[in-house]
């Protein structure tokens, strides 16, 4: 029986010729992060060294800049770690950007690796060819050891067929991803993401595909790599990789197919990020706070779309719309296209990379019965701020043509 691409890489990282799904292995992890809490449990073992510093990476971006005392001591103590333990990848606010975005533009993912974040969407990296999975104080033994165990998970494979519509985004594939299997329907599994559709997707929307595959509940989250994936890893890293491919004969525990050619834009309604309707459904929903940015759609292609159709209009007065790119290569990318030209002309607030709202801990938390039309990955109750506020997700394009009228709107209607 042939192996999936998160088996094979479980395999090889575990030094096996092969893995099936129940079994539990070691394997060797390529990279991780660590936070102040992490770092405070290693304290208190008695741990002086981590496995390997040139592996660890740390990045201030829910928390840039601190909003309250204890956060700015969580920070300074983060810094006094970085120099104890001797990490040199250590990226504050103001300098570089969100983790999700930071990892792959420093070289930091690559195909075939195994990576274990500090973070529920750390399954982005799949859109590298990475097997990649959130863990938590799990991360204490891998900064001690430089290994973890692993359930070898089942797979389900996506095949995602036909040619998306101009309307729609890589957004617009994720959230038909996860109405389609809800938010369960991948626990503690690994979700292959191919097709015809994926390929023909550009980078920054397998990087949302990968990053919101998150919220079906799956392990990992992967694609195959390409010529896309290797340009863009040009100049950013010089150490060798492998990518994997499925075999023919994989074995997959669901398989589905979903053809995108007549998809409408997709939203997320409150408060489930697989309540997904067809824009056309919702419709006319007035909302007072607009985003478009985070590690899910902070790229230039983002707001590439979003200047197209804000590009001589305003922004509706009853609608305060934030822009975050979730790096500094994109901030100065943007500028330098003159996207933000446009779009603060339009009346929108360009911010720093931040994980802020999204993160419901500062910039943007919303008041109670508060409405924000949001690019980010989860609209849980309370998710931005007032537990009485109401957060729907959608794309670039959905968000961008809904600030002209103040309530959702089909962007195939300003297109």
């Amino acid at each position: 029986m042939g192996m999936t691409m998160v088996e094979k890489i479980l395999a090889r990282h575990a030094g096996r010729e092969s893995v099936v799904p129940g079994e539990y292995v070691w394997a060797k992890i390529d990279e991780t992060n660590a936070m102040t809490d992490t770092f405070e449990a290693l304290e208190s073992l008695g741990v002086t060294s981590v496995w390997d510093p040139d592996r660890v990476y740390c990045v201030s971006d829910h928390s840039a800049p601190p909003a309250n005392i204890g956060t700015a001591e969580s920070v300074k103590k983060l810094r006094a770690y970085m120099e104890k333990y001797h990490i040199k990848n250590w990226f504050e606010y103001g300098r570089h950007g969100i983790v999700h975005q930071l990892n792959p533009e420093k070289g930091f993912c690559r195909p075939g690796e195994l990576i274990a974040m500090i973070d529920s969407h750390s399954t982005t990296y799949g859109a590298f060819n990475a097997a990649s999975c959130a863990i938590y104080m799990d991360a204490v033994y891998v900064l001690m050891r430089g290994e973890l165990w692993f359930k070898v998970p089942e797979s389900i494979r996506f095949h995602v067929s036909g040619k998306l519509p101009e309307c729609c985004m890589g957004k617009d594939i994720i959230l038909k991803i996860i109405s389609t299997c809800g938010t369960d329907g991948a626990l503690y599994k690994a979700a292959e993401i191919t097709g015809p559709a994926i390929r023909d997707l550009s980078l920054s929307g397998r990087w949302t595909i990968c990053n919101m595959a998150a919220e079906t509940g799956a392990k990992f989250a992967i694609m195959e790599a390409d010529e896309k994936v290797y340009d863009f890893l040009k100049g950013r890293t010089d150490k060798p990789f492998i990518p994997v491919s499925p075999d023919e004969d994989a074995n997959y525990s669901a398989r589905y197919d979903i053809d995108v050619t007549n998809m409408s834009p997709q939203v997320a309604c409150p408060h489930d990020p697989s309540n997904v309707k067809p824009v056309e459904d919702v419709a006319g929903i007035p909302f007072q706070q607009a985003l478009i940015g985070s590690c899910t759609n902070g790229r230039l292609e983002d707001f590439a779309i979003a200047a197209r159709i804000l590009k001589g209009k305003k922004v509706h007065p009853n609608i305060r719309l934030l822009v975050i790119p979730a790096s500094m290569e994109v901030w100065r990318a943007a500028m330098n296209a003159g996207y933000f030209d446009v779009l603060t002309e339009a009346g929108a607030l360009v911010c720093h990379p931040t994980c802020g709202p999204c993160a419901g801990q500062h910039l943007g938390v919303l008041a109670s019965g508060e409405v924000c039309l949001s690019t980010t990955n989860r609209n849980f109750q309370g998710r931005m701020g007032s537990p009485q506020s109401l957060v729907y997700l959608a794309s670039p394009a959905t968000v961008a043509a809904s600030c002209i009228s103040g309530v959702i709107t089909d962007p195939r209607e300003v297109m």
